[in-house]
């Protein structure tokens, strides 16, 4: 198995110090007065920055987005990509994600097989991550071909996160994606977190505190927060709330 490297031992390390982790989600396609914002969710508590973008398509105009994030904070730059034009030299690490409940083979294994030999020549960490789309109607739904889990089918969740557990990926990312609907259930998160031995991560439809401390409280070891911070302009006091939310 792939040897724990710097930043996923970062990462279980924060997780011991405190009770959940947020990675506020930035689109790489929406990158106007995005450096600022940045460094204002690093100083508000966020633990590392994930950039992604589910149609990310000019390469170059990412890896010197990355480049410039990585100049204006500390923490972590964490690509996670929807394709192979999602990958930067840049970053400190890459979520090396399989989309297990794709119906196309391409975003189970396809394009994981193209970019990983990129990912091997710049040496950028891979952390090996199992990746489920749960309801309907998100763009990474449409996108990534899914067969989407329904909210209220934990027993199938539990099914997918079983396998990705024993295929050795150490992360877990249950997505309802961005600008959804309704977050994931906690209901559902407590039951993965019953059977799943890794690192839980939960994202899609956050965007309140006592939302927050929901699924912080069923057991997910990070949270991920991308359309609040993105659209609503008093973003910044309601993130101060799920930071308080989720350390409690």
């Amino acid at each position: 198995m792939m040897e724990i490297q710097s930043i996923e031992k970062y990462i279980l390390d924060e997780i011991k110090k405190q009770k959940t982790l947020c990675f506020p989600l930035i689109d790489s396609e929406n990158t106007s007065k995005t450096i600022d914002l940045a460094k204002r969710l690093e100083q508000l508590g966020a633990s590392a920055i994930l950039v992604g973008g589910s149609s990310t398509s000019d390469q170059i105009e990412l890896s010197n987005f990355v480049t410039e994030l990585k100049s204006n904070v500390k923490i972590p730059i964490i690509l996670f990509p929807g394709n192979i034009t999602g990958i930067s030299p840049a970053a400190d690490a890459i979520l090396f994600s399989s989309l297990l409940n794709s119906e196309n083979p391409y975003y189970i294994t396809g394009a994981q097989a193209q970019g990983a030999l990129v990912i091997n020549k710049y040496n950028i960490e891979a952390i090996p991550t199992g990746y489920l789309i749960i309801g309907e109607g998100s763009t990474a739904w449409f996108i990534g071909q899914a067969r989407s889990i329904p909210f209220g089918k934990a027993n199938i969740a539990v099914m997918y996160a079983l396998a990705a557990l024993y295929m050795g990926m150490r992360f877990l990312y249950l997505e309802a994606g961005s600008g959804a609907s309704q977050n994931i259930p906690p209901e559902m998160v407590s039951i993965v977190r019953k059977f799943y031995k890794g690192i839980l991560i939960v994202g899609g439809g956050i965007n309140s505190a006592e939302t927050a401390k929901k699924i912080s409280d069923a057991g997910a070891d990070i949270i991920v927060i991308g359309t609040m911070i993105e659209r609503e302009k008093d973003w910044e006091s309601e993130f101060v709330n799920i930071m308080k939310a989720i350390r409690n």
